[in-house]
C-alpha cells in the first residue's frame, strides 16, 4: 500500500489517499477487532450496573472509544487496559443507574450513530439536561425515529431541523412511561434505545419489529439479570418486552471478533483467484450472520467450525462463536430480498463487491436504509465500483450488479465512510494496476489498523 500525505492542522502530515496494488496470493489469519455493536453495548450496560464490570477484547476503533469517553462524563470510572491496536480491555466501575449524573457540557458523539441513539435511551431516564452533538457526517443522520418513542415515554427531546438532526437536547425524567411501540423501519439502534429507556419506566415496555434485527441488547440484558421476553409478531417479526425497574448486574465478558469486519476477508478470500484465509473466534449471532449465508448461496467456499462460547469467555453471555476458513470460489449471482438486506445492512457494500465477481446479475432490493448511514452508501458504492470497471446500476432503492467483471485500478472516493474505504481496498487486491482510496484513515472508525492487516495477508 502507498499513501500520499498532506499537511494537517497539528503541523504534521495526514494520509489523504491510499494506494492498493493487486495481490498474487492471500494467506494468513487477519487480526480482527472486537465486535463494535457488542462493545458499545457492553460499555453502556456496564455504566448502568452497580459495581465493577470487566470487558475483554472490545473493539478499539474511534466509535467505541467515543462511547467509553461519554460514559465517563456521566460519572463512571473507565480504565483502559491492554490493547493491541484493534482490541482493548476495559475495567468499568459504576455507581449504577441511580448514581449517574448530568455531564458538564456537550456530549460529543463523534461519528457514532450507535452511541448517539443508544445513549439517548439512557439519558431519557436520567434526570438532567443533556446535549448531544457529533461531526458533520453524524449531523446528517436521522434521529426522528428515536425522538418520537422517547417523547412518548415522557422525556423532553428536541433537535435541529424539525426534531430530526443533531444537535439534540434530552431532558430526562424518572420514572418514564412504558410504551408498546411498533418501529416504522426495523432498526436495532431504535429498539435498543427504547429498551434502555424502558429500564427506567413503570410497567412493561414492548418494541415490535416487522423484521427481527440484531438482538445483542436483549442477550446482554438477559446475561445481566434483566428478563427479556421475545414473541413472534406478524409474519416475520418479533415483539421484545421488558419490565422497568429491574437492576442491571455487573459481569465480566469477552467480546467476540467482529463479524462485520470478518466480512471483508470472507469476500476477499472468495473473490481472489489464489486465497486461503482463516478467521478466529468470530461472533455468529443468528441476527448478524446474513452475509455469511448470502455468500454461501453465491457458492463461496466457507468452512465454519463452531466454538464453545461459554468456555471461550468464561461467562454465558449468549453469543455464539465460530472459526472460519475461506478459499477462492466460483460465485453465482443471487437475488437479495429486502428482509435479507435489513439483516446484512452493514455488509451490503462488501457484498456488492462480491457480486461484481459472480456470474449473472445480482439484485439487491430495498436497500434505501443505506442512504441514511455515514454516507449515501447506495450512491457511493455504485460510483466507486463503477470507477474500477464494474457494472453497477441503481434503480430507486435497488442495486443491480452484473458480473463477472475484471476490475481495473482507478480512483475511488470513500466519502469518509469506513465501510466504503475498506470495500474499495479489498477490490484493489484483485484489480489490475493501482487502486486509490480517498481518506483511508476513516477505516479506524470500526477497524483500526485495517490497511496494515491488508498488507499482512499478501503471500
Amino acid at each position: 500500500m502507498t499513501t500520499q500525505a498532506r499537511p494537517n492542522l497539528a503541523g504534521g502530515t495526514a494520509a489523504d489517499t491510499a494506494g492498493v496494488r493487486p495481490a498474487i496470493r492471500l494467506r494468513g489469519t487477519p487480526g480482527l477487532p472486537g465486535d463494535k455493536s457488542i462493545s458499545h453495548r457492553a460499555l453502556l450496560l456496564a455504566a448502568l450496573a452497580n459495581g465493577e464490570s470487566l470487558i475483554q477484547g472490545a473493539g478499539d476503533g474511534a466509535d467505541v472509544r467515543t462511547t467509553a469517553q461519554l460514559i465517563s462524563r456521566l460519572g463512571v470510572t473507565v480504565e483502559r487496559g491492554h490493547s493491541d491496536g484493534r482490541r482493548v480491555d476495559y475495567r468499568i466501575v459504576s455507581p449504577g443507574i441511580d448514581g449517574l449524573h448530568e455531564a458538564d457540557g456537550v456530549l460529543d458523539c463523534g461519528n457514532s450513530g450507535t452511541t448517539t441513539r443508544l445513549i439517548a435511551g439512557i439519558l431519557a431516564g436520567l434526570p438532567g439536561y443533556h446535549v448531544l452533538d457529533g461531526d458533520d457526517s453524524l449531523r446528517r443522520r436521522p434521529l426522528a425515529r428515536i425522538i418520537e418513542p422517547l417523547r412518548e415515554m415522557g422525556a423532553e427531546v428536541h433537535a435541529r431541523r424539525s426534531n430530526s438532526l443533531l444537535p439534540m437536547t434530552v431532558v430526562g425524567h424518572t420514572p418514564l412511561r412504558a410504551i408498546d411501540y411498533s418501529t416504522a423501519v426495523p432498526s436495532a439502534q431504535v429498539k435498543s434505545a427504547i429498551l434502555l429507556a424502558g429500564l427506567r419506566a413503570e410497567g412493561r415496555t414492548t418494541v415490535r419489529e416487522s423484521v427481527a434485527t440484531r438482538d445483542h441488547t436483549e442477550r446482554m440484558l438477559q446475561a445481566r439479570g434483566v428478563t427479556v421476553i421475545r414473541e413472534a409478531f406478524g409474519e416475520r417479526g418479533v415483539a421484545v418486552s421488558l419490565e422497568g425497574g429491574i437492576p442491571v448486574q455487573a459481569i465480566g465478558e469477552i467480546v467476540p471478533a467482529d463479524v462485520s469486519a470478518a466480512a471483508f476477508w470472507l469476500v476477499a478470500g472468495a473473490i481472489h483467484p489464489d486465497a486461503e484465509l482463516t478467521l478466529s473466534a468470530v461472533g455468529v449471532n443468528p441476527t448478524r450472520r446474513a452475509l455469511i449465508d448470502l455468500l454461501r448461496r453465491m457458492g463461496a467456499r466457507i468452512e465454519e467450525q463452531p466454538r464453545d462460547a461459554r468456555r471461550a469467555s468464561n461467562s454465558d453471555t449468549g453469543e455464539p462463536l465460530a472459526d472460519f476458513v475461506v478459499r477462492s470460489s466460483a460465485l453465482q449471482a443471487i437475488d437479495v430480498s429486502p428482509d435479507a438486506v435489513a439483516q446484512a445492512i452493514d455488509e451490503i457494500p462488501i457484498l456488492c463487491l462480491a457480486a461484481t465477481q459472480a456470474r449473472g446479475t445480482t439484485t439487491i432490493r430495498g436497500a434505501g436504509e443505506l442512504r441514511a448511514k455515514e454516507s449515501d452508501r447506495i450512491a457511493g458504492i455504485a460510483a466507486g465500483l463503477n470507477a474500477l470497471g464494474a457494472r453497477v446500476s441503481v434503480d430507486g432503492d435497488d442495486l443491480l450488479i452484473a458480473g463477472p467483471t475484471a476490475l481495473r485500478g482507478g480512483v475511488t472516493k470513500s466519502h469518509s465512510d469506513h465501510r466504503l474505504a475498506m470495500t474499495f481496498a479489498v477490490a484493489g487486491l484483485i484489480a489490475t494496476g493501482a487502486t486509490t482510496i480517498s481518506d483511508p484513515g476513516c477505516a479506524s472508525i470500526s477497524y483500526p489498523g485495517f490497511f496494515a492487516v491488508l498488507e499482512g495477508v499478501r503471500a
